[in-house]
């Protein structure tokens, strides 16, 4: 499933690295930024998480709120969290069922060998559910200007 601008965003149900509920509708009304990276304390995916960090306040004056997913653990989504000072959810997708659904869990190589992980994707879903945006060329480094452009 190949999902564009105008797609209503499919639902997830997931924990975060608290192990609390967390659900799609729980943004309603939200300008949502649903990032989808590979694995925790990479230096890929770190270099996207503190520039999402750094930025963190002019994102939420612009009335964004943001979420992380990666097939990591609850408590390695704690761990990164801590060791980063990240002010945003992780969401466990151990079972990589909202990768699915968002079509970002796809096959890929490392040096020849053909593996399944997620696509570095993020998502600009707005108030109402919809998908305004879809970056899929992520520069981790400059990650907030792509989102704020």
């Amino acid at each position: 499933m190949n999902l564009a601008a105008g797609d209503k965003a499919p639902n997830f149900n997931s924990i975060n690295q608290s192990e609390k509920t967390v659900q799609l509708s729980d943004y309603t009304g939200k300008k949502l930024v649903l990032y989808f990276y590979p694995k925790d304390d990479t230096p890929g995916c770190t270099a996207e998480a503190c520039n999402l960090r750094d930025n963190y306040d002019n994102l939420i004056k612009k009335g964004y709120a943001i979420l992380g997913v990666s097939p990591d653990t609850a408590k390695k989504h704690q761990k990164f969290i801590e060791k980063y000072e990240l002010p945003f959810d992780l969401l466990v997708d151990t079972d990589h069922a909202i990768a699915e659904a968002y079509g970002v869990w796809v096959e890929k190589s490392m040096y020849g060998r053909k593996y399944m992980g997620i696509a570095r994707t993020t998502f600009i879903i707005n108030e109402s559910g919809i998908i305004e945006e879809v970056i899929e060329k992520v520069n981790t480094k400059n990650h907030t200007d792509q989102i704020l452009k």
